[in-house]
């Protein structure tokens, strides 16, 4: 796939959309158990959870071991509790905040050529707005499974309609929707910084020449983007994630969150999980980019060996 050049055959707006899709998907698949340790690292601290574990208290140090403790106390597969709902989340939410993305760029430059930061930027917030929408509920769904002990028989959800069902009986429709103001703050900001880094970082590289449009410089914009990601979005990620997973009536907002762990914990609770956040953020930029652009080239040449007559 990689002998296919960029400019042969340019991909469209459809092959973009399932191509974000499926490349996240596959990254997911990848980085999934990085994703459930940061989440157990962002909730540890709080005083009240959602989630009836049926445990005492478990202690998580760091990445690896937050993810040896899992395995031990819970067993492997806990790390991937909650990936159907991810790949849930992926297919509809990566299809419209990246697969989107260049077809908003085009449309706030009305067709130019010359593609200015702050069409970049209303792109990326657009798109990332757009996908909230769209996915919220498949990432509810997903927090509270990976917050969710799974060992002993206290678990509150028994499969992912199970909780989809639960949290509407339980929290109402308005349930499946929490945290939808922070999360939709915390995309524009993930979508704009990795999305408009990667975006910045690949036209430089390949204009000034040092690489070409293809693999290393895939590989490089993506590092960048998400390592950006990681240190400007992580406050907001921390305050989505315990808003998200919190018991009804614990907060009464998300900024109220944010305000009672500045208090109870201080404003280091705000990079809880930073090394799981970066080192998912940039592992998952690397997978899903690089596979993204294979599967646009891909996808295209099928369609043009497709057409073409024998």
């Amino acid at each position: 796939m990689v002998g296919f050049r960029a400019g042969d055959v340019p991909p469209t707006a459809t092959v973009k959309f399932i191509g974000a899709g499926t490349a996240a998907c596959i990254a997911d698949l990848f980085t999934f158990p990085l994703d459930t340790a940061k989440v157990r690292l962002q909730i540890q601290g709080e005083t009240t959870s959602s989630v009836n574990t049926g445990h005492g208290p478990v202690k998580y140090r760091g990445v690896f071991g937050t993810i040896s403790t899992m395995v031990r106390v819970e067993g492997p597969r806990s790390l991937y509790s909650g990936l159907v709902a991810g790949l849930q989340r992926q297919m509809s939410f990566a299809s419209v905040r990246i697969g989107l993305y260049d077809s908003v760029k085009q449309f706030y430059t009305k067709g130019s050529d010359h593609v200015g930061i702050g069409s970049r930027l209303m792109a990326g917030c657009t798109t990332g707005a757009m996908a909230v929408a769209v996915a919220q509920p498949t990432d509810v769904v997903k927090v509270r499974f990976q917050a969710q002990i799974s060992a002993g028989a206290n678990k509150r959800y028994h499969g992912t309609m199970d909780a989809y069902r639960t949290i509407a009986k339980e929290e109402g429709f308005r349930g499946l929707w929490k945290g939808t103001g922070p999360n939709i703050t915390r995309n524009a900001i993930v979508n704009c910084t990795e999305l408009v880094t990667y975006d910045l970082i690949k036209d430089a590289l390949v204009k000034s020449s040092l690489m070409t449009d293809d693999l290393p410089c895939h590989f490089t914009s993506a590092f960048g983007a998400g390592f950006c990601t990681t240190v400007i979005a992580s406050p907001v990620d921390v305050v989505k994630t315990r808003y998200m997973n919190s018991a009804p009536g614990q907060y009464s907002s998300a900024l109220n969150c944010a305000v009672a762990m500045l208090t109870k914990e201080g404003p280091k609770a705000f990079y809880k999980g930073f090394m799981p956040s970066f080192l998912r953020l940039g592992s998952w930029n690397v997978v899903m980019f690089v596979t993204y652009e294979q599967l646009k080239r891909a996808l295209m040449a099928a369609r043009h060996n497709w057409a073409t007559p024998l």
